[in-house]
């Protein structure tokens, strides 16, 4: 049976604050913790009014606190804005904190402008093409320390916290690949590339300590209610946020309308319809349907679920339904 997990955003709805979008994270993980779901993670993106999630460690820390079993991550950490032992020492004492249930996922791409990304790093010369070398180094400080090492993460060494390469383009399918390191590919939003790295990370994988098969998880937009009008509707917010985003516009997560699809331009419509198709939107016999076509079509172990939804109770229902819908295949199966 298929895993399912949840990526958080943090979403800043229009009219609210990060306090409360940081509070109503918590409200989803303790939900998606009941309903069975298997890990919760949140993203490093700066300077976007919308998303609450730039401290991400912290958030993290947050989410760990307040639940008790849910597997909670990073998807992901930037990790060209920080030094690889900044980030050792940060996940390490989440690890400590919280043993056994810390992801760290990892990606190559700053999370926002060039402006912000120098503002983050100033003067320091590393940049996405370092990556590589970055997660070697991280993973060097999270393993046990050597006699005589000179720099020790302390917390962090010997935690072993697991990593995931993530990405949307070929380069971090042959990079988990190598490292023989679990690859996420962002679906959800560049799905692109998503078949032919998918068959890159599988035909190259080397075994490693951490992981001795391929582990394939693909993001996935889940807008599921109780008929496929409701769905529809309800993704319009997320649609909407994401073509302000793609005009260089990012907003705070704007109220639902009704019939968007018919305000968008050609161009607008096309490129809603590509990035969008990994989804399953409507009642849970329609996402079921959706889900099980995905799933024949990339043999996903896990797909990491994203549902940004303007009211809270209403994208908690969609986590639910979208595990009825995912609960349906393995009762057709049987």
């Amino acid at each position: 049976m298929t895993m399912l997990s949840v990526l958080d955003l943090a979403p800043v709805n229009q009219g609210s604050t990060p306090a409360e979008a940081l509070s109503n994270s918590l409200k989803l993980a303790q939900a998606a913790e009941g309903f069975g779901y298997h890990r919760y993670w949140v993203a490093e993106h700066h300077n976007m009014k919308g998303i609450a999630s730039a401290a991400t460690a912290v958030v993290i820390g947050h989410i760990a606190n307040g639940t008790s079993t849910i597997r909670v991550g990073s998807g992901g950490i930037m990790l060209p804005n920080h030094a690889p032992l900044v980030i050792a020492e940060q996940f390490g004492t989440l690890a400590s904190l919280y043993p056994g249930r810390i992801d760290l996922g990892l990606g190559r791409a700053p999370g926002t402008d060039q402006l912000t990304a120098h503002a983050l790093r100033r003067g320091l010369t590393g940049s996405s093409d370092d990556f590589p070398n970055d997660v070697l180094e991280l993973q060097h400080f999270l393993s046990d320390a050597s006699e005589g090492q000179a720099v020790v993460a302390t917390p962090g060494a010997g935690t072993n916290v697991p990593l995931w390469i993530l990405g949307s383009s070929l380069f971090g399918a042959q990079l988990a690949a190598s490292l023989g390191l679990p690859y996420a590919f962002a679906s959800h939003f560049a799905p692109h590339d998503m078949m032919q790295a998918i068959a890159i990370y599988r035909d190259r994988f080397k075994p490693s300590e951490q992981l001795k098969k391929p582990y394939v998880m693909l993001g996935y937009n889940v807008f599921v209610a109780d008929t496929d009008e409701e769905a529809i509707y309800l993704r319009s917010s997320a649609l909407q946020s994401m073509l302000s985003l793609r005009r260089g516009h990012p907003i705070q997560l704007p109220r639902p309308v009704e019939r968007l699809e018919f305000s968008l331009s050609a161009s607008e419509a096309a490129m809603i319809e590509m990035i969008t198709h990994c989804s399953a939107v409507g009642s849970v016999k329609s996402a079921a349907n959706q889900m099980e076509k995905f799933l024949t079509r990339t043999g996903a172990d896990e797909l990491l679920c994203v549902s940004s939804i303007y009211d809270h109770d209403k994208r908690e229902r969609s986590f639910c339904l979208a595990l009825e819908a995912r609960d349906s295949l393995s009762q057709k199966a049987a």
